[in-house]
């Protein structure tokens, strides 16, 4: 997909999804630029500033040892 020096993001979804998505929206009173700028803050955010504590994974009981 092209990106292009303005600040429009294009995505193409299906019809039903974007029915459901800004239903959801509605219901909590954002639009869909609101939700988007505030999740990709977030996600950005969380990615440049990764946590100070070790990630921990979880084992599985196949995975342990005796």
């Amino acid at each position: 997909m092209p990106k292009g020096a303005s600040g429009r993001i294009v995505i193409e979804v299906g019809e039903a999804f974007k029915r459901r998505l800004y239903s959801v929206l509605a219901a909590q009173g954002l639009t869909l630029k609101d939700w988007f700028v505030r999740t990709a803050a977030e996600h950005i955010d969380q990615y440049e500033q990764p946590s100070l504590l070790p990630e921990t994974k979880a084992v599985s009981s196949g995975d342990r040892k005796p």
